[in-house]
Parts: C-alpha cells; structure tokens; sequence
C-alpha cells in the first residue's frame, strides 16, 4: 500500500462507514460500542478483488464454526478494482479511509471496530482466516497484543522472498528486540489479534508499512502482555504485484525504530564519541605521543576535542527527543528522567554551564598571559594549542549547558 511520512499523525482524514448492513451474525447492535460483539476482523485492502472473497469466506467460516459474535470490516484504501462490491456483496462491513497507506487504513478500520478483540489480516490470501482461534484463545486469557510469528509455524514455498526471510525480517526484528527489550519474534507478522480498548491506548500514528513495527513498539514501551502464535504464511492469491516496496519499507521500518529510540540513535554513539575523544584527549594533553612510526601531535587533539563537542550534543539531542516524544505521546512516561529532573533543573544547568564557560575563560586568559610574556611576538603553536584547544572547548561546552538547559525547561513547561 502507498506509504505515507514515518511519524505523522495517521487518523484518516475522512473515514466514512459505506455500507450500513455490516453484521455477520445476527441479533448485533449497531451502537459504536456492542458489549454482544466479541470479534472484529479487519482486513486492510487495496485492489484486492482477487482475494478478498476468500479472505472473507474464511472469517465467515471461522465466526460460524466456533459460533462467535463478530463483524469483518474491509477498510478500503480507495481500492479501483471492484474490491468494495465484493465485501458488501458478501456481507461484510465496508470502511472507505481516503488516508493513504498501510497503518491509515488499519487505523480507519480499527477506529470503526465494535467488537471487544480485533484481529487483523492482510486481504491477499496469504494468512488463514479460518484459522483464528488460537489468537482469540490468547485474548480471551487476558493478553494485549498477540503477534504471529511465521518462522515458528511454516513458510510455504514461494510464500516470501528469500531477502525478505533471511535478511529483512531476522535483522529488523532483532533490532528490535534490542533496542526495545520486546519479545515478539516476527515484527512483520500482518497476522496479529489485540484488544479494542490496548490499541485505542497505543496511539498509533504512522501512516505506511512500519506501522506493523509501530503496534509491536508500542505495546513493549506500555508495558502490555504480549505473547505469539505459531502462523502458516501461504503464497498470496492475487495476480499484480504486491504492494510492499523491499528496500524502502525495510527502511522506513528501520528509521521508525531509530526515531523511537533515542538511547541507540543518540545517547550511545554520543556517549562514546564523547569517551573516546576524551580519553585521547587526556592521553595527548601532556605532549605528543608516537605509536610505532607515527607521532600523534595537537592535530589530533583538536579532533579529540571535536569528538567530545558532538558527542555531547548527541547526548543532549537524546534528551531532547525524549522529552518531546513522551510530551507529544508518542512514548511513555519514563520513571528515571522524571527522578533526573528532581535534581536537574534550570538553576543548576546554568551554574554548571556559567562554571565550565568561566573555567574556559580562565585558560584563554592564560594562553594570553603567555603570549603577552613573549612580548605578542611569535609562539610556538604545539605548546600553545595545548592550551588554546581545551579552553575552546570547555567555552562551547559551557555556552552549550546554559543555551540547553533554558530549551529543557522550555520543554519542562508543557510536561508540568
């Protein structure tokens, strides 16, 4: 499906109930919430028209089978092949999201939902929808979010390309486990069945394919109960191409879990930036140093003290987003900033920034008590510099607390 900005607020604009004869079994209300209706099944859709009246025949199955009270919505994405005609044809609740994308129709149809669980599925044949019991079973216990996860059931032959099984999916979800510590092991599992009431808390608001990475994301950081299931991925029965763009959703999935991290996009690389040009720092602070044939000079301090600067703003970059993440609600409170705060504020920012800023000052003054020494003539430049770089740093490093710790408690404002 077209993909739209990876953050952006992913509501539909205009999303509009087309067919108001939406039950599947009978003696169902048509209230937005229905304490009679157990199941929603939403099936996101774009030119589906070759597979879509399977899909549905199989949730029709499925609710009748196991004789549950349920709905199937076809949100449609602004489908041109007819998909619509099918899914009212065959009694299914038709919702038109005008919202492009993957994670905009899903929302649209989540947002339509009345049944107290919602299970959703990709409406190309590729999942089994006569086969939902296991992720009702798991809901019906209490938990959250139930994932499927393909690589503990099968992949039939044809059913995903090899870059994807081998290398997109396995990477993607393993950095997903460590960046978010999440126990789902399939992040693009389109097989995945929650309750109502955990995905209204979720939030959702990406527009494209990461927003499968998004629900997973989310429910780790909220704390909900997540568990999986072991899910059949067949080949799809559709004729056209699929929709999903190999190396630009596999980055959008990628940049979207490095936006919500802050800690692996800016506090760890900034952190070590920031040790490794300090140590080198002190280690060529007393005079040069010769590793093998080489001779490591100020040169090499100045980069070191470069090292140090960017390190820290990437640290303090990592503060920011969080703070603006979790003020915009895109991330949970977090317990330990809040408790940083009690002893970080405004006052002492600047303190600590005036201190470092006056501290650099003082060694600029004593580089030129130096120079003025030799009566302003020429200086010997590696002596100098020794003095000189330190002292520029610990100025822009000072200027850098003060001018952060007004945009902190700028930021604190709306927290408060």
């Amino acid at each position: 499906m077209a993909n739209g900005d990876g953050m952006d607020a992913c509501l539909a604009e205009k999303t509009t109930e087309t067919d108001l004869n939406p039950e599947i079994l009978p003696n169902q209300s048509h209230s937005k919430e229905s304490p009679s209706l157990e199941l929603s099944i939403v099936m996101p859709c774009l030119n589906e028209a070759d597979s879509l009246e399977s899909c549905i025949k199989k949730a029709q199955t499925f609710l009748g089978t196991h004789v549950i009270a349920g709905e199937i919505i076809v949100a449609d994405n602004g489908s041109t092949d007819g998909s619509q005609g099918i899914a009212r044809r065959l009694g299914a609740r038709v919702v038109d999201v005008e919202a492009r994308g993957y994670g905009s129709a899903l929302t649209g149809g989540f947002a339509a939902a009345r049944g107290k669980y919602v299970i959703m599925g990709d409406a190309d044949d590729s999942y089994d929808f006569s086969a939902l019991l296991p992720f009702l079973a798991k809901l019906r216990e209490g938990y959250d979010l139930v994932v499927g996860n393909r690589f503990k059931g099968s992949i039939k032959p044809g059913a995903m390309p090899v870059l994807h099984r081998y290398l997109g999916n396995p990477v993607l979800t393993a950095l997903g486990r460590l960046f978010f510590r999440s126990p789902a092991g399939d992040f693009h599992c389109g097989l995945r069945g929650f309750s109502r009431a955990a995905v209204m808390k979720m939030d959702l608001r990406t527009k494209g394919m990461e927003f499968a990475s998004e629900m997973i994301l989310k429910a780790t950081l909220l704390g909900m109960r997540i568990t999986e299931v072991p899910t059949t991925l067949s080949p799809d029965g559709r004729k056209r191409p699929p929709h999903l763009r190999t190396w630009q959703d596999g980055w959008r999935h990628l940049r979207f879990m490095l936006l919500y991290s802050p800690r692996w996009l800016f506090l760890y690389p900034g952190a070590l930036l920031m040790f490794v040009g300090l140590a080198i720092g002190l280690w060529l602070l007393p005079g040069p140093r010769t590793v093998g044939d080489v001779t490591l000079d100020v040169h090499t301090l100045l980069y070191a003290a470069l090292a140090v600067f960017i390190g820290f703003q990437a640290i303090e970059f990592a503060t920011f987003t969080k703070i603006f993440a979790i003020t915009e609600g895109l991330l949970p409170e977090d317990q330990r900033l809040n408790k940083l705060f009690k002893y970080v504020n405004l006052e002492r920012g600047l303190l600590v920034g005036g201190l470092i800023t006056i501290l650099g000052f003082a060694s600029s003054l004593y580089a030129l008590s130096d120079w003025g020494a030799s009566s302003f003539g020429p200086m010997n430049p590696v002596k100098t510099l020794r003095v000189i770089i330190p002292a520029v740093l610990l100025i822009a490093l000072g200027c850098q607390i003060v001018l952060s710790s007004f945009f902190l408690s700028v930021l604190g404002l709306r927290r408060k």
